[in-house]
């Protein structure tokens, strides 16, 4: 006969590890997932001193994105917030996205001036992210470098 006293603690550290898992990451196989792409394209203006910012998605770092180059992460769906670290002046700015099941989105990681975006801060660039057109995206991915496995 199993003795349910010696059970009950290895079922409450089991229910415990399981409800740590993050949403995203707690999906089934076959659950519909939102994929996010996020592009760097190349060019003059957007070099950002050579810099690979770090992007997330509510907080959490999904990757870096180095010049001329893309990547990609599946999510569960619903809502997130997009940042990037700006290295230049600080602005907070994120790009908020509502993710539906088996749709694909596209981010743009540019180096602006932050007047450009709406920030005083006497001509200083920074990193922003923001939702890039399908149409467009699809011109740019062919031409970048996939790093979706880092």
């Amino acid at each position: 006969m199993i003795a349910y006293r010696r059970l009950k603690p290895a079922l409450l550290g089991l229910l415990m590890l399981a409800a740590s898992i993050p949403a995203a990451m707690a999906q089934t196989p076959d659950a519909p997932v939102a994929r996010v792409w996020v592009l760097r394209p190349s060019s003059p203006s957007s070099a950002g001193y050579g810099a690979s910012p770090r992007v997330y998605a509510n907080g959490t770092p999904i990757g870096t994105i180095p010049e001329g180059s893309k990547f990609h992460r599946e999510f569960a769906p619903g809502t997130y917030r997009f940042t990037v670290d700006p290295y230049g002046t600080p602005t907070n700015a994120a790009d908020t996205v509502e993710l539906t099941p088996s749709s694909e989105t596209y981010l743009e990681v540019q180096w602006l001036p932050t007047g450009e975006e709406g920030y005083t801060t006497g001509g200083r660039s920074s990193f922003f992210v923001t939702t890039m057109g399908a149409q467009i995206a699809q011109i740019w991915l062919p031409s970048l470098t996939d790093v979706s496995g880092r």
